[in-house]
């Protein structure tokens, strides 16, 4: 089993964060079984130009409408688990309050960018969205026409998910910063150098067993 940095306990917050892990989890499943599946189509795609000259119809197309899913499902994952890309050289000195000021803070300026996110990026969905066309759609893909308004629906609720997943870090950030809790639940806590080794090197024990 991965180690994670998020604690658990029997708190409303933290079955809160139990329940919508195990779908963000799904999310990030199907983000993982697209991947594969695009690495099946490619093997299938370059014999099939090899051996019998006839490529695959509209693989550039798929491939595009495809990457929208394994790059923009595992958001709110990847957020849960604190495995974002992130400078932590001044946070990673703080302590108790300060520290989950700071981290209270970050989440909310990340939250009104994902608010923006979402509007911006429904707004294209939207108008790609047509009812009354053959397909539901104004724009497609060049090669065989695939309409594009799915993979744009896609980052939207990609988004939204996002969107809740940082409310529930706000929550719990919040109540790290008025009880002082030096361990809160539902959060990722920062790790050193040498407890991300150890992590790491617990994942791998655990998918060798």
């Amino acid at each position: 089993m991965t180690t994670s940095p998020v604690l658990q306990d029997a708190s409303a917050l933290s079955r809160a964060d139990r329940a919508f892990f195990r779908f963000e989890s799904l999310l990030n499943l199907v983000g993982g079984i697209t991947i594969f599946a695009l690495v099946a189509l490619a093997v299938v795609h370059v014999l099939s130009r090899k051996l019998l000259n006839a490529p695959v119809p509209g693989y550039i197309d798929w491939t595009q409408q495809c990457m929208a899913l394994f790059a923009f499902l595992g958001l709110a994952y990847t957020q849960r688990e604190g495995g974002h890309i992130r400078m932590d050289i001044v946070i990673g000195q703080l302590k108790g309050r300060p520290l989950w000021l700071a981290e209270w803070l970050s989440i909310l300026l990340i939250l009104i960018l994902t608010t923006a996110l979402i509007y911006g990026t429904f707004y294209h969905f939207d108008r790609s969205f047509d009812m009354t066309r053959p397909n539901w759609s104004t724009d497609s893909s060049i090669d065989i026409s695939l309409p594009l308004w799915p993979a744009k629906l896609v980052v939207t609720l990609s988004m939204v998910v996002l969107w809740l997943r940082l409310w529930l870090q706000l929550w719990g950030f919040g109540r790290a910063l008025r009880t002082g809790d030096e361990q809160p639940v539902a959060v990722p806590l920062v790790m050193d150098a040498s407890q991300q080794a150890r992590a790491e090197a617990e994942s791998v024990a655990g998918a060798d067993k």
